[in-house]
C-alpha cells in the first residue's frame, strides 16, 4: 500500500489531491476529511486556502494511520501514534509495551508509543462495547479487537494488512479460536452488509474470503507433512451437491491436520456419485457433510452414506456421518451426528465410541456459518 506520492507531487507542484490519496488508500475522501477535522491528521500546507494537497510526509502519516487501525487500534489512538511517528522514530521498547497493553499485533513497519491504560487502544475503550461498529460501517457488536482491525483492512481492500491480521490471529490464539472468534464474526458482518446494501461490498467479501482460505490452507500444508506415516483411515469432508461454501470445511480440514488426523477434503458441490465412490474407495472413519442452506441439505444421501458398509465379510464397518452447517435445520436420522461448532466436530471425530456410527446424537445446533 506504499504510495509513490512524490511522483504526483512533482507533477502537481505541491502534493497529491485528497481524491487521489483516498483512491490509493482505499478510503473515502470523507474519511480523510474526518481524520483531519477530528484528529488534526491533515496536510501541513493548504494550496490557496481551498484545495488541500498532501505532501509525501502527510501521505506517510496517513498510511501509518491506516496500518494502525488495520491492526485493531482505535482511530483516536492510532492518529495520536501516527502523528508522533511523523515527528520522528521511537524506540522498540514502547512498541512492545503498546502491543502488550493493547492486546493486538501492530505491523512491524509502524512506530508507536504505549497507549495509556483505559484508552480505546488499551482494549478498555468504547470499541469494546456491545453494538459498536468497526469504523467501517460494518456492525460487529461485542467482538475481539482483531475483528475491527480485520474489517477495516478488508473494507480498504488492503490485502497485505488483511493477511497480516489473519496470520497474527492464528499465531496468537490458535486455529480454533482464530476461526470462531475472529474470522467468522468478520465474515458474517461483511456478508450482512453485502446482503443489505445491494451490490456493494461484494469485492470486500471476496477479498476477505480468499485470504481466510489462504490462511487455513497454509495451516493445513504446514501441519499435513507431519502426518504422512499414519495408516489410519481418513476423515472425509465434502460439501453437498450445489453447495459452494467451503470455508467451514477448510477450517476443519486444517484443525484435523494440526492433530495429525488423516483427512481427505473433496471441496464444494460434490456430485452424489463421486461422494459415494470416494466413501467406498477409502473407507473413511468419519464423513462430514456441509450444507449452508436448506436447499442443499440432502438427508437421504446422508442416510445412504451412514448405512454403507465395507470390508471383509464378518468384519464389515461403516463411517459415522456428521451433519454440519445451518442448512440441515433440525434434520437428523440414525447414525447421524450434529456438531454445534468446530471444537465439537473435532471431539466427535476423535471419540472412539462414535467410530461405529451406530448412535444417534439427535438434532442439534448448526456449525457456525459464514
Amino acid at each position: 500500500m506504499e504510495l509513490r506520492a512524490h511522483e504526483e507531487a512533482e507533477t502537481a507542484g505541491v502534493g497529491v489531491t485528497t481524491g487521489f490519496l483516498a483512491r490509493k488508500l482505499g478510503v473515502s475522501p470523507t474519511t480523510l476529511r474526518s481524520w483531519d477535522r477530528r484528529y488534526g491528521l491533515g496536510p501541513a500546507v493548504r494550496a490557496d486556502g481551498r484545495h488541500r494537497r498532501w505532501a509525501p510526509d502527510d501521505v506517510a502519516m496517513v498510511q501509518e494511520m491506516c496500518r494502525l487501525t488495520a491492526a485493531g487500534l482505535a482511530p483516536a489512538e492510532a492518529a495520536r501514534v501516527a502523528k508522533e511517528a511523523a515527528r520522528g522514530p521511537v524506540t522498540a521498547a514502547p512498541l512492545m509495551v503498546a502491543r502488550a497493553l493493547a492486546g493486538i499485533r501492530i505491523p512491524e513497519r509502524s512506530s508507536m508509543s504505549a497507549p495509556r491504560p483505559g484508552t480505546p487502544g488499551s482494549g478498555q475503550g468504547t470499541l469494546g462495547t456491545p453494538g459498536s461498529r468497526s469504523g467501517t460501517g460494518l456492525p460487529l457488536g461485542d467482538v475481539r479487537q482483531e475483528c475491527r482491525g480485520l474489517a477495516r483492512a478488508a473494507v480498504r481492500l488492503d490485502a497485505l494488512a488483511v493477511q497480516e491480521q489473519l496470520t497474527a490471529a492464528v499465531r496468537t490464539h490458535g486455529l480454533i479460536r482464530a476461526w470462531e472468534d475472529v474470522m467468522v464474526p468478520t465474515l458474517r458482518a461483511v456478508g450482512r452488509k453485502w446482503e443489505s446494501s445491494g451490490d456493494r461490498y461484494v469485492e470486500v467479501e471476496h477479498l476477505l474470503s480468499w485470504h481466510v482460505s489462504a490462511t487455513l490452507r497454509h495451516v493445513y500444508v504446514s501441519a499435513a507433512k507431519h502426518g504422512r506415516d499414519t495408516v489410519a483411515p481418513p476423515v472425509l469432508l465434502a460439501c453437498l451437491p450445489g453447495e459452494m461454501h467451503t470455508l467451514p470445511l477448510e477450517a476443519l480440514n486444517a484443525a484435523l491436520a494440526e492433530r495429525r488426523v488423516p483427512v481427505l477434503t473433496l471441496g464444494g458441490a460434490v456430485p452424489p456419485e463421486a461422494l459415494m465412490t470416494a466413501v467406498q474407495r477409502v473407507g473413511p472413519s468419519s464423513v462430514v457433510l456441509w450444507s449452508q442452506t436448506r436447499n442443499t441439505a440432502n438427508l437421504p444421501l446422508a442416510c445412504h452414506i451412514a448405512a454403507t458398509r465395507w470390508g471383509v465379510r464378518g468384519a464389515r464397518t461403516r463411517s459415522q456421518v456428521l451433519l454440519s452447517g445451518p442448512g440441515w435445520g433440525r434434520q437428523s436420522g440414525p447414525g447421524l451426528l450434529r456438531p454445534g461448532h468446530l471444537a465439537e466436530a473435532l471431539r466427535l471425530i476423535a471419540a472412539p465410541e462414535n467410530r461405529s456410527g451406530e448412535g444417534d446424537a439427535g438434532p442439534g445446533p448448526a456449525t457456525p456459518n459464514t
